[in-house]
């Protein structure tokens, strides 16, 4: 029999269009030749997550995303397809996670410890990892840092490497070198002082352990003359000290107070030391004494008669 071109065209065509619609179906998340689970989750964002994308467990892939849809409240809603003989446990986390350093996204799905599992139509906890490119964003931000840093870095030392600057340092390395041959010098005359002023050295250095030992010798005398100056402090600690001085600040105040009379005319002395007239009648009657004294004495028989028999003439 034979088959006309027409019909092969046809066959072909119809083929064609079948292998079509299953793969667009396949791209679509689909399963086509095998049974699946259902399961949905809700996430607030799924930037980098589109149909098809795989569903991995520790890396393998037991599934792929379905479908997705957007809720009114702004989250998005995503149906997961599971192969059939794939027993999820019921507190599974379907994590969104990044699985490249694009941005590129899939399902992860975290086994709980659950006894019992997820059956078909059930909504799994959602979770979203942060992206790798989110988590290299600090790294990012310092790396923007250091390089604008090193770019300054870099027209600083430019700068710095023009002609000028290098002659500078040309010169700047001659007057080193200068430095150390005036140094060198300098360290020679130091060893020829040192060499010429060695018998001085010595004998300074044996009068200092002359005076070391001089030290030593009366350290015991230091000590002595320590514990005499420590017993007198504690005598000194021990004596009566306060009542000495209340003592001594009583008689002060006495003699204060005597003091104060006297100033104020109080008494005798008082009197004696400021009223001018009776020092002028003690002056006079001083002066009288005297002038009888002396007349005493120049005409005794004017005040004194004696005779050695008893007689004589009274006055």
């Amino acid at each position: 029999m034979k088959i006309s071109n027409e019909t092969k065209i046809g066959a072909l065509t119809a083929i064609g269009i079948t292998i079509l619609i299953l793969g667009y179906s396949f791209l679509r998340g689909d399963d086509v030749f095998t049974g699946t689970n259902k399961f949905y989750t809700v996430y607030h964002t799924v930037d980098g997550l589109s149909v098809s994308k795989p569903i991995l467990v520790n890396g393998f892939q037991i599934g792929r995303v379905s479908k997705m849809k957007l809720l009114s409240d702004g989250r998005t809603i995503v149906e997961l397809s599971v192969d059939r003989q794939y027993k999820v446990p019921s507190n599974t986390t379907a994590k969104l996670a990044s699985t490249d350093i694009l941005g590129g996204k899939a399902i992860e799905f975290n086994y709980g410890n659950s006894n019992t599992y997820a059956e078909d139509k059930d909504t799994l906890r959602g979770d979203v990892q942060t992206s790798l490119a989110e988590s290299l964003q600090p790294i990012q931000t310092k790396a923007e840092k250091l390089i604008s840093k090193l770019d300054s870095s870099l027209a600083a030392i430019n700068k710095i490497l023009n002609p000028a600057f290098q002659k500078n340092v040309d010169r700047s390395f001659m007057s080193i070198a200068n430095s150390l041959q005036t140094l060198e010098g300098t360290t020679k005359k130091i060893d020829n002082l040192v060499s010429t002023q060695t018998t001085h050295i010595n004998s300074i250095l044996a009068n200092t352990e002359t005076v070391t030992a001089n030290l030593k010798t009366s350290s015991a005398s230091l000590t002595g003359i320590t514990a005499n100056f420590e017993k007198v402090s504690g005598d000194v600690a021990n004596s009566n000290i306060k009542q000495t001085l209340d003592n001594a600040n009583k008689a002060m105040a006495d003699l204060q107070t005597t003091i104060s009379k006297l100033n104020a005319s109080n008494g005798s002395i008082g009197l004696l030391l400021n009223d001018k007239q009776l020092y002028d009648n003690l002056k006079g009657a001083t002066d009288n004494l005297n002038a009888l004294f002396i007349d005493i004495k120049a005409n005794p028989k004017r005040y004194v008669s004696f005779s050695v028999f008893g007689g004589g003439k009274k006055k």
